[in-house]
């Protein structure tokens, strides 16, 4: 598999370094703090090398995502993205088929190909701490005496907040949850819900030990596209 990398920070790397042990191989890299000569891979949307790949990863800003998507689109490049902080439904009318849910978004042309894979969070991890949100949701909605909260903790670099992940939780929640951010050193990403009453409080938290986890998961989405389109 051919992957074009849309953002080289940590994430970028860390998901390079999981492609090639996975045998795929990096086309270039499309990032605005890399000038030209910085690395032999650096490209721009509007070459052969980006029109080669079979999937672009991108993880940026919620300022930059969509306009990456659309430009990796234009070249007939389809996308997984896990930057957050952004309106994913907006992408909606530019494509006619829409599955998912609020966790993971995936949009497909009139011919039933995959061009963009979305998650508020790629972690396999994490997608089995969703569930168990929604299995525990649906059982407090018959306990009125539990309250929910969340709290989420990322590194002091993360730009959005909260986070997508806790937004998401929140969204699978069905009621209005309150939602604390902390941003701190270099923790990769801790996600806390508390149902709390008088007798007693239920805590589910799924604490990620690096990016590793993040990375396999947007890799394995590209590797599923891929398949698609074969």
């Amino acid at each position: 598999m051919k992957i074009a990398l849309i953002g080289y920070g940590k994430m970028g790397h860390m998901i390079e370094a999981i492609a090639l042990e996975r045998g795929h191989e990096i086309v270039g890299i499309i990032d605005p703090t890399l000038a030209i000569g910085d690395c032999s891979l650096v490209i721009d949307f509007d070459s052969e090398a980006f029109r080669s790949a079979d999937v672009a990863i991108e993880f940026t800003t919620p300022a930059t995502a969509k306009d990456n998507i659309l430009r990796a689109w234009a070249q007939g490049v389809p996308v997984v993205c896990g930057s957050t902080g952004w309106n994913v439904n907006s992408l909606s009318p530019a494509l006619p088929r829409r599955e998912g849910d609020k966790s993971r978004i995936i949009l497909k042309n009139e011919d039933g190909e995959t061009m963009l894979v979305w998650s508020s969070n790629f972690s396999v991890g994490v997608n089995i701490f969703f569930e168990l949100n929604k299995q525990l949701a649906a059982a407090m909605s018959k306990q009125p005496q539990y309250t929910p909260s969340i709290v989420e903790t990322h590194h002091i670099h993360k730009l959005d907040k909260p986070s997508g992940t806790a937004k998401t939780l929140a969204e699978q929640i069905g009621r209005e949850v309150p939602i604390e951010s902390i941003r701190e050193g270099e923790v990769p990403g801790t996600h806390e819900v508390t149902w709390d009453s008088e007798e007693d409080t239920i805590v589910i938290t799924h604490i990620a030990k690096g990016r590793r986890g993040f990375a396999l998961g947007a890799v394995l989405a590209a590797e599923d596209i891929c398949r698609n389109h074969d």
